[in-house]
């Protein structure tokens, strides 16, 4: 099926793969995990960000939360 891209802005590519259109499958070949404040990672133009007190509590019980092992 054809697709229709709209106007799209890209800052910047690292290490990564872009797809436009039809695909047959995507899956991920790397996971990672980041623990940032609130409002730490926002992008974009013109953001206001508006925190009062802000806690990250970086402890994860589960371990594995994306397994890539398996993929094709």
């Amino acid at each position: 099926m054809p697709s229709i891209v709209g106007p799209i802005k890209i800052n910047s590519v690292g290490g990564g793969v872009i797809n436009f259109g039809d695909s047959f499958y995507l899956s991920p070949k790397s996971t990672s995990k980041t623990n940032t404040g609130s409002g730490s990672l926002n992008t974009g133009d013109f953001i206001c960000t508006n925190n009062g007190v802000s806690s990250t509590n970086p402890f994860d019980p589960d371990v594995s939360d994306q397994n890539v092992t398996a993929n094709a």
